[in-house]
């Protein structure tokens, strides 16, 4: 039998609404960061299978979400095609070559570093009550060719909107190649035990309409026609942060079987225009989970009753925040679980 999660993403409107949370297996946990002090860095504890599921599980133990979110990073894509992945204390991750500077076909890729995080999904799975689903992910196209441009994160990524413009085919090759290699990593963790996975793209807010159509949608589409091909049974979660206006037309025309819906956005506005019966996942704000108070439940009641028509996920509009108290995720994950669709 599907938990509640994996029912809820396959199109089931159920009384109680399944809660997970992005970022959740982190460093909000003591347990996590107890773990990390032991073992080292962050790409440390990735490639560590027994750290890395053991991080997995922790917010399960701990919260019993419906679902477990694998524990890795969406950059594991560029560092299995050959860019050299650091993560610099304070700062973030570090890519390079930047493809800014370098074309991609000078990259020599490295499949096999893309292994162990099956092993992971293995470990979890093996671990996991049948009520919880597992979780896989990767980030969309355009996101992880933000960084692999400019071998960083930014603010409105601009060295890669202004590569798009300037050289739209040279771009074209880079994320042709970016789904192609994620297409087979989100097959080897759904083969590897995966129930549903999600698609991040978590700065598709910066783009004009005509580039989030090509950039976004075209990838994703091609993404999920090529995965339901292989897997038609499990679900694909599309999470295209800042996408405002352009989120119907992206729940639309992707194929995604569910769709994320980032805080900006008003839920009574999303249940409205997005495709009837689509499953929604979302929109809690995660600064409202770190300042905690009343606002906390009246807020989460509001997301709740505004989804109430159509099959919901409760989550966040983008990652829990890293200083959020215990006492506050547990006070949330109780007002979700104490209401019921009427």
């Amino acid at each position: 039998m599907p938990g509640l999660l994996l029912d809820t993403l396959r199109g089931s409107n159920t009384e109680e609404r399944p809660i997970w949370l992005m970022r959740q297996a982190g460093r909000y946990l003591p347990e996590y960061r107890e773990l990390r002090a032991e073992k080292g860095g962050f790409l440390a504890l990735v490639y560590d299978t027994d750290a890395a599921a053991e991080i997995t599980m922790q917010p399960i133990r701990r919260f019993g979400f419906d679902g477990a979110i694998l524990f890795s990073d969406i950059l594991i894509v560029p560092f299995a095609m050959g860019q050299d992945l650091t993560f610099v204390a304070g700062e973030g991750p570090r890519l390079s070559p930047r493809l800014v500077d370098s074309a991609l076909s000078a990259l020599e890729a490295v499949p096999e570093r893309l292994t162990p995080i099956y092993d992971t999904v293995r470990k979890v799975r093996a671990q996991l009550e049948p009520s919880k689903t597992m979780l896989g992910f990767a980030g969309s196209p355009w996101t992880v060719a933000t960084y692999m441009v400019a071998g960083q994160g930014s603010r409105d990524q601009a060295e890669t909107r202004a590569l798009a413009y300037r050289d739209p085919e040279g771009f074209q090759a880079i994320v042709e190649g970016i789904t192609e290699v994620t297409v087979d990593y989100l097959t080897g963790q759904i083969e590897a035990g995966a129930e549903a996975i999600q698609l991040f793209d978590s700065w598709s807010g910066t783009l004009s309409p005509s580039q989030f159509e090509r950039w976004v949608i075209a990838p994703n589409a091609r993404i999920v026609k090529e995965l339901r091909a292989r897997h038609p049974e499990t679900p694909i979660i599309g999470f295209p942060k800042g996408a405002g206006e352009k989120l119907p037309a992206y729940a639309r025309e992707s194929g995604v079987d569910a769709v994320g819906v980032d805080e900006t956005i008003d839920p009574v506005w999303a249940a409205r225009e997005l495709p009837a019966g689509m499953p929604v996942q979302g929109n809690f704000d995660p600064l409202l989970v770190l300042a905690g108070g009343d606002e906390l439940e009246s807020e989460a009641r509001r997301v709740l009753d505004a989804f109430a028509d159509r099959p919901h996920v409760f989550n966040l509009g983008h990652g829990i925040g890293q200083h959020t108290p215990i006492a506050h995720v547990e006070r949330l994950l109780s007002t979700v679980r104490a209401w019921r669709r009427t």
